[in-house]
């Protein structure tokens, strides 16, 4: 089992490249598949989950090879989409990553069928699929549910209205991306606007698509006949962004985060100020800086433009270091809360009440072995490990792989103590 000792004390200071967001491009990855033919996504991240997603693709039948960038925590990534691609993807790599659904929609609306896993993920709530697989059948597809797969049938998509009961990103990607190549008009009213939602639509306008709206919360799809392979950039990725951010204040440090897009994470930015740090815009990129200890602020979770479900477990970290009470509330997943006993074995005073966390700051954690559930809560239990009085030992951190690149080497970059180290499982 891998582990990060982390060592309280450090200072998190100096420059740090963020590269193109996870959640963004896994599902340029699956966007590859509506054109046969050699599309090329830079600024890929060199993740697990990445990896995964490749796995995935090659196993349909496609040649897919990642040249890494030194230094850079990302590369080029190149698919070769075949003419006919398999349209079964395989129960094993499925279960490991929830954004491997988003092959369903293209291989629905390219290849007339798809028989995909249902898919794993992080522990953090119900993220069920119903809104997928009403938006795909109100698009004309058949689809049943056997033997732990989902099987979707359709001759030709045809473009019609769908109303989101949530603007869930997943569905509204996927849907997207199906409707792309239906006969039609297509029109998602309640679409999420999160920047990786515009970044797919930029892609596939890039490849031929017709869409409108994108970023907004009705999106409108013109069906064409046919797409065309494509070299595109991946958007920045805001969630590590505003994880180094958060950072930089609770270690009262001064960090610039280059490539950070200030607009994608203006209400968090906002939080930061209210807290007392200084946020500065910068040419590519974001500074953050803080001098003494932070204010405890409020924070309600919601879908974008508000503050994001994955940077609730540092403001929880946040709000457990800092002068005052706190009152957290996460709206988006039920589960985000998990992480908090592991926060409560570092000291911190944190009581929960549904979809509300009442945290009373503290000076400092005292460091203890604690256990990462999830991506974000792996990187949140870190950054708590920083604000410790000795060495925190943070298990299963093959969960943090998942969604930060070279983690351990920026952090030792910015000033951290951090090593990563193997025990018995």
């Amino acid at each position: 089992m891998q582990c990060f000792e982390v060592t309280g004390g450090a200072r998190l200071a100096g420059r740090v490249r963020v590269t193109g967001a996870k959640n963004s491009a896994l599902k340029l990855m699956a966007a590859a598949l509506l054109a046969p033919g050699r599309s090329t996504i830079d600024e890929v991240p060199d993740i697990l989950d990445v990896a995964i997603m490749s796995e995935v693709l090659r196993r349909l039948g496609c040649g897919v090879s990642y040249e890494r960038v030194p230094g850079s925590g990302g590369g080029r990534l190149t698919i070769d989409v075949p003419d006919a691609p398999s349209t079964e993807t395989d129960y094993d790599l499925v279960r490991r990553m929830r954004a491997s659904i988003s092959v369903l929609g293209p291989l629905v609306a390219r290849c007339g069928s798809a028989r995909v896993a249902l898919p794993g993920g992080d522990a953090i709530g119900s993220r069920g699929l119903d809104m997928h697989i009403s938006g795909l059948e109100r698009l004309g597809a058949t689809i049943v549910s056997e033997h732990g797969f989902l099987v979707a049938t359709a001759p030709r998509l045809t473009g019609t209205s769908i109303w989101l009961d949530f603007p869930s990103v997943g569905a509204t990607e996927n849907l997207v991306m199906a409707a792309v190549l239906a006969t039609g008009i297509t029109v998602v009213d309640n679409a999420a606007r999160e920047p990786e939602i515009v970044d797919l639509c930029r892609m596939l306008g890039e490849m031929g698509a017709r869409i409108d709206g994108a970023g907004t919360s009705t999106i409108t799809v013109e069906g064409v006949d046919s797409l065309q392979p494509v070299e595109y950039t991946t958007v920045p990725d805001r969630i590590v962004a505003g994880t180094w951010a958060i950072g930089a204040v609770m270690t009262r440090g001064d960090v610039v985060i280059e490539r950070g897009v200030a607009e994608h994470l203006t209400v968090a930015l906002d939080k930061l100020t209210d807290a007392g740090a200084v946020v500065e815009a910068l040419p590519g990129g974001i500074r953050v800086a803080m001098e003494g200890r932070p204010r405890c602020v409020d924070v309600v979770t919601l879908p974008f433009p508000g503050f994001p479900t994955d940077l609730q477990p540092m403001a929880v970290a946040l709000a457990a270091v800092s002068t005052g009470t706190a009152l957290i509330t996460e709206n988006v997943f039920e589960g985000r809360f998990m992480f908090v006993n592991e926060l409560v074995r570092l000291g911190a005073d944190v009581r929960i009440d549904g979809h509300h966390a009442v945290v009373r700051g503290r000076e400092r954690f005292s460091s203890a072995p604690v256990l990462a559930t999830d991506i974000r809560a792996g990187a949140g239990l870190v950054l708590a490990g920083l604000c410790s009085d000795g060495v925190t030992e943070v298990q299963d951190v093959h969960h943090v792989d998942r969604g930060y690149p070279d983690f351990v080497d920026q952090l030792v970059g910015l000033g951290a103590v951090v090593r990563r180290t193997e025990r018995p499982g």
